[in-house]
Order: structure tokens, then C-alpha cells, then sequence
């Protein structure tokens, strides 16, 4: 069993009761809003009283918790690296793989590293596009973009711009990479209510892209309700710039405004509405997707990728407040999908919340073809409660491919990165953690790990506020993974490890 690098290592009680009840409870009356998924465009940094700010100090003092910037973890992770933010100053976001490279976003751009030495990455490449969340992704020489904030127009060089204004742009770009240092802008595609993330099913001659988005009003003229399902584009990886938007499945018919998703509040309070999808997660080898959809979590056939086909949904109106992301194990007889409770800016890591909100949610798949069922099994949540001014909640992760087993390396914002193995559905168990101390213990402050993935023998993190990590984990349970070798990987384009790849010494 790993044993924790630092003292600082057991359970952390820490918080006053009432503060905290206090806490949840604010979380769970504003119910959508609070849901509102992934921090703004600059770093939130919100004062807590004077109490919770004294109990954080007291936690750091005793030893309960890290100090500010501290790191620990256990003895089967090192930390290699970590290279700061540069030119590109907001918040880093997710990531993608080819090859040698790591293509890191940012609410301001993008940045490529060279990783072919994990200990020392190096900058290809830094490219100014602001746009939140910069939400990306790489197949052949594309580089795919996501932009959901309101600009003035889809250029680089767009500017903030009311969404009621029907001229303003919000949507998907694609660049080309042929040139790995000087990446060049090639394309737009204007989508309805933006491009929140999205997802890629790559063919030989073209790209597919799933586009997630939501939350429509009224008053948007480019996004106006009902919103219940995804775009689809078109890319020809020949011809990038003739991308089209080729169809918008409707994933949630139902009758009224908003179509057939949650409801949300007042009839299940502190549960998001669902009007779109937040994240997808294809298995291009099983013809399978997983939708994270606000309010609900669906399984659906992408047999014809036009065409996508809702098999099951799902919902958990006692626990979850946000669906956020979704994860496929190796043999597709089980998603793990992730509950974004605060929706990114929440110090929801303590005894109070507890563990089973903002947490991972095992399901298992029974049954065959359109009989596919979800069924629940279990929560896991991170047992290492964090500082209430510590914004932590399940975020992006990935598989460590490892046959027979369930192995996962999950990022939690400023609850660091955990490995944990889910083999069991019931009884998930974490087997290594890298963390920070918070980035204040005087105000809740946007921090932490956005997303956390297994490459090629390494884990990198984006870590919002303090750059690019890579650390390395050394454990006979995750050992055979490094002997698979990967060209390429987007996290939410789940490959089959061992068919794709195989292992490779």
C-alpha cells in the first residue's frame, strides 16, 4: 500500500459545522445556478469569514492540511515537473496528445509543450485566441477549439461581446498543426450557444464533432429554448474549411419548452435543468457514447455519426447537482460520470458535504444492444477533505490501461490528482494522490488540477493557476501501463488500449 510522502496526511476534519452546513445549504438553494459548471475568465477569489479562514490556518499549523503551495503525496507518485503559465495569463483548461506533444488550453489560447523528456517539457508554441474555455482537441493536423463566451466575431482578435447581439459569435475553430511551431487558424463553425467542450469521432476522410452547450434564453438570439440536444459537424480533413454543422439530434424530446430533460428545481431542488449536455465521451471501437447532460446522464449508439441514438438515461435527484463528464472502463460494461456540485468554484470537500455529493457516480451496463441499461453501484469521492478555501469537486480524468483492471487518474481542482481503482463498481478505493496546500487561506481562490490524464507512462495536469505538472507513478497495480504506447489521445475519444495499441516495449 502507497504511505503519504508528508505527515500531513490524515483524515482532515477541518471547518466549523455550521459554517459549512451553511455552505451546502447555499449550494443546494440555488440550485441551477449553483451549477453553473467550470470558473470565469479570471480567477475567482472570494473572501470566507473570519472563522473558516482562522480554522484553515489552525488545519495548516496542526498538520491537518498542506500550507499554501505545499505539496504532498504518496510515496508511488513523483512529481517530475511543473512549467508556470507564460504568455497566456487565464485559466488553464483541458488537454490533448499526439505523438511527442502536449496541447495544453486556456481561456486565452493555447500552448503546445514538447514531453518527449517528461522531467523537462519545453514550448512549441504559445497562440493568443481568447475564448472560454478553449476546450481542445488534435486528430492528424487539426486542432480543434472550443469558444463559449460571446465575441465579436470567430478572429483571434475577437472581443467580448453581448450575446444578445444577434452579430455576436460564439462556436468551434479548427486550426492546422502540420507546422507544430506555428499553428495556423483555418476555420469556424458557428454553433448554437456556443461550444461549451466537445467531442471528436475521427473517420479516414473526415472529423466528426459532438458540440456541447447549454443553458439558452430567450433573449439570445443564436441560442434561444428549446435547447435539448448537440451539434454535429462536418470536418474534411482535406478540406478543413468547408466545416459544416451536418445535424442537431434532439436528445431529450418531450413536450413543453425545454423538451424532456430534468426539470431541475423547484421539482427536484439543487439539480441543474437539463438544456443541453456539458461533456461527452465516445467508445469509437463499441459504436457507444456517454453523455454528461446538466441533469442527467446518458448512454447512446454513434453506430451512424450523424445520426446519434439515445439507448438509457439516467438521473440521481438525490445526490447530484451537475453532470459533468464521463468515462467508459476498458471492457464498456461500466461509466464512471462525475457530479460538478458548485460547479467548479465550490469548497465542497469537507465532512459536511460529505461523500457522495460532488463525486464520481460507478455505473455498471447491463444488458445487450438498445436493452442497455444503467445501473448504479456506488459514489466515490476523494477521502481527503479539503480547506473551505479550496474550490474541489470531481473533474476531467482518464483510464490508466492496465488489463482486468479499472484503474483511473482523476483531476479535483485544488483536491489535487487521485489514482483509484473501481474494479470492484461497489467499492471503489483510492491508491495514490498528489496535492497541493491551497493557493489562499484567507479566500476561496480558483486553483487546482482542471484535468488530469495518463500519457504514455506519465500523468499530466493542468493545473489552473500554477501550469503544467507531470508526475510519475511507480506501483505494481499500474506498472503494465507503461508498456502501452499511444500516437495520439483526446481523453473524451476513448480508445480501445489494447486493440488500438497494444502493448509495445
Amino acid at each position: 500500500m502507497p504511505t503519504p510522502h508528508s505527515p500531513r496526511s490524515r483524515f482532515r476534519r477541518i471547518g466549523a459545522a455550521t459554517a459549512a452546513a451553511g455552505l451546502l445549504a447555499a449550494l443546494l438553494a440555488t440550485g441551477t445556478a449553483a451549477a453553473t459548471p467550470d470558473p470565469g475568465d479570471a480567477p475567482v477569489q472570494t473572501p470566507v469569514s473570519a472563522e473558516r479562514a482562522a480554522e484553515a490556518r489552525s488545519a495548516i499549523r496542526s498538520g491537518e492540511i498542506p500550507g499554501v503551495d505545499e505539496i504532498v503525496r504518496t510515496d508511488n507518485i513523483a512529481h517530475l515537473a511543473n512549467v508556470p503559465k507564460d504568455a497566456l495569463k487565464s485559466l488553464n483548461t483541458d488537454l490533448a496528445f499526439q505523438g511527442r506533444y502536449a496541447f495544453a488550453g486556456n481561456y486565452d489560447g493555447f500552448r503546445i509543450f514538447d514531453i518527449s523528456d517528461p522531467k523537462s517539457p519545453k514550448t512549441v508554441a504559445q497562440v493568443l485566441c481568447p475564448g472560454s474555455q478553449n476546450d481542445i482537441s488534435v486528430s492528424g493536423n487539426l486542432l480543434f477549439l472550443s469558444t463559449d463566451s460571446s465575441r465579436s466575431d470567430d478572429s483571434c482578435a475577437s472581443t467580448t461581446q453581448p450575446a444578445s447581439v444577434k452579430e455576436s459569435w460564439e462556436g468551434m475553430k479548427i486550426f492546422d498543426i502540420s507546422d507544430i511551431a506555428n499553428p495556423k487558424y483555418v476555420a469556424s463553425v458557428e454553433t448554437a450557444c456556443g461550444s461549451h467542450t466537445h467531442t471528436i469521432l475521427p473517420q479516414r476522410k473526415d472529423v466528426y464533432v459532438y458540440v456541447s452547450s447549454y443553458s439558452p434564453n430567450a433573449a439570445f438570439p443564436d441560442c434561444r429554448p428549446p435547447h435539448d440536444g448537440i451539434s454535429v459537424i462536418k470536418v474534411p480533413r482535406k478540406a478543413p474549411e468547408q466545416a459544416r454543422i451536418v445535424n442537431f439530434p434532439v436528445l431529450f424530446p418531450g413536450e413543453g419548452p425545454d423538451g424532456g430533460g430534468n426539470p431541475g428545481g423547484p421539482t427536484n431542488p439543487g439539480v441543474s435543468k437539463t438544456t443541453g449536455c456539458h461533456d461527452i465521451t465516445v467508445l469509437p471501437g463499441k459504436d457507444l457514447a456517454a453523455g454528461a447532460c446538466m441533469g442527467d446522464g446518458i448512454l447512446f449508439d454513434v453506430s451512424d455519426p450523424e445520426h446519434p441514438r439515445v439507448i438509457d438515461q439516467v438521473q440521481d435527484n438525490v445526490n447530484f447537482a451537475f453532470w459533468h463528464s464521463a468515462t467508459f472502463n476498458q471492457k464498456a460494461n461500466k461509466v464512471v460520470f462525475t457530479d460538478e456540485l458548485g460547479g467548479g468554484g465550490g469548497a465542497t470537500c469537507n465532512t459536511v458535504v460529505g461523500p457522495n455529493r460532488g463525486a464520481n457516480g460507478i455505473y455498471d451496463i447491463v444488458g445487450k444492444g438498445d436493452k442497455r441499461k444503467l445501473v448504479f453501484r456506488s459514489y466515490y469521492k476523494i477521502p481527503r477533505p479539503q480547506a473551505d478555501t479550496e474550490n474541489c469537486v470531481a473533474h476531467n480524468g482518464s483510464l490508466i490501461p492496465v488489463k482486468g483492471k479499472d484503474l483511473m487518474v482523476q483531476a479535483w481542482y485544488q483536491g489535487g490528482v487521485s489514482v483509484w481503482d473501481f474494479t470492484d463498481s461497489a467499492h471503489p478505493k483510492e491508491i495514490g494522490y498528489f496535492d497541493r496546500g491551497p493557493v489562499s487561506d484567507t479566500a476561496l481562490t480558483t486553483g487546482g488540477s482542471w484535468s488530469a490524464y495518463y500519457y504514455n507512462g506519465h500523468i499530466y495536469s493542468n493545473e489552473i493557476a500554477r501550469g503544467l505538472d507531470v508526475l510519475k507513478i511507480s506501483d505494481r497495480r499500474t506498472d503494465p501501463a507503461k508498456r502501452i504506447r499511444m500516437d495520439e489521445l483526446n481523453v473524451q475519444t476513448q480508445p480501445d488500449y489494447f486493440e488500438d495499441f497494444g502493448d509495445r516495449d
